[in-house]
């Protein structure tokens, strides 16, 4: 869970965030921490909506890569094969 000293100083400075919430990457949300209380977050995205959110995901300034942990597998690409035939 995120502290309360981290979500101040993330306010306090502006910071983008993303807030994941699973491990696909269009289900994280983009903001910035407008208020929080002992088990939410509020987040204002680009277009000026609010979302509420539970301090028990995992929020990071945008520009940081996303966690592997939290990454879709990736299954192995072979590469095509070529018959002469």
């Amino acid at each position: 869970m995120i502290t309360e000293e981290q979500l101040d100083q993330y306010r306090v400075e502006g910071t983008l965030l993303r807030v994941i919430r699973d491990v696909s990457p269009t289900n994280d949300v983009r903001g910035i921490v407008v208020a929080w209380d002992d088990e939410s977050v509020l987040i204002r995205k680009k277009n000026r909506r609010v979302v509420k959110l539970r301090r028990g995901y995992v929020y990071q300034p945008y520009g940081d890569e996303r966690p592997p942990e939290y990454m879709l597998p990736q299954e192995p690409v072979e590469p095509d094969q070529d018959d002469d035939e």
